[in-house]
């Protein structure tokens, strides 16, 4: 369905908007980091595995998931927080506009459908909160690591409260960077101290984490089915 609909006049009108030089700057990303990603794999081919690897992590697992392995792995701040930064500056940059789409109800997304209705059901429960305080609000509200505070939110109760799109995405990714920085912190010191115990240390605490998201999500689901969704 989706893929009749690409050559309609919306989506020539949709490129000429804001929100369409917001998408074709996040393919625009995605594409540059892929391909500084290749060129890392000519003199540092486990490097460039590393690489794919938080990626995709992050995606499935989120952001601390993503940072432990690559902490664990024996990489510093510099490539940890840089790969973990382009993968959900990306994401926001994809995600938004296709947002934007789905609430003018311009074109339909169905194989994301259903992730962009949670979406937008959890920022709505969550834009009271931030509207309180504006910009500060929607700032502190990705700053503060707390359960569905991420960027991909973030950005939703940015459109949601009517801020400009240039000026929320500014706001969501400078926000994600601050987050990222503590948990740096964190994590960087919880597995520098778990390595002195042995090499299995820093693994069974990414096993331990990882099993808190799934189980998390698991009880998050069941909620589902009994009250309606409230994430």
């Amino acid at each position: 369905m989706l893929a009749g609909r690409l050559f309609k006049p919306v989506w020539r009108q949709f490129f000429r908007t804001t929100e369409g030089h917001i998408f074709l700057l996040g393919i625009a990303s995605a594409f540059i980091g892929l391909a500084v990603m290749g060129l890392v794999a000519f003199w540092s081919p486990q490097t460039s595995q590393m690489i794919g690897a938080m990626s995709f992590t992050n995606i499935a697992f989120g952001t601390i998931v993503s940072m432990s392995i690559g902490y664990t792995a024996g990489y510093g701040h510099i490539l940890v927080i840089a790969v973990n930064m382009w993968t959900e500056t990306v994401m926001v940059l994809l995600f938004y506009p296709i947002f934007v789409l789905s609430m003018q109800k311009l074109v339909e997304f169905p194989v994301v459908g259903r992730f962009l209705e949670n979406t937008r059901k959890a920022a709505e429960r969550h834009q009271d909160k931030v509207r309180r305080y504006g910009i500060a609000g929607l700032f502190l509200f990705v700053w503060i690591p707390f359960w569905m505070t991420g960027p991909i939110v973030g950005s939703a109760i940015g459109y949601l409260l009517g801020f400009p799109a240039w000026l929320t995405l500014s706001v969501v990714i400078a926000g994600n960077f601050f987050t990222m920085a503590g948990w740096a912190y964190l994590l960087f010191g919880l597995y520098t101290r778990a390595a002195a115990f042995g090499p299995w240390a820093p693994v069974l605490i990414i096993g331990l984490i990882i099993l808190f998201i799934l189980a998390s999500y698991q009880l998050n689901r069941r909620k589902k089915f009994r009250t309606p969704w409230s994430r």
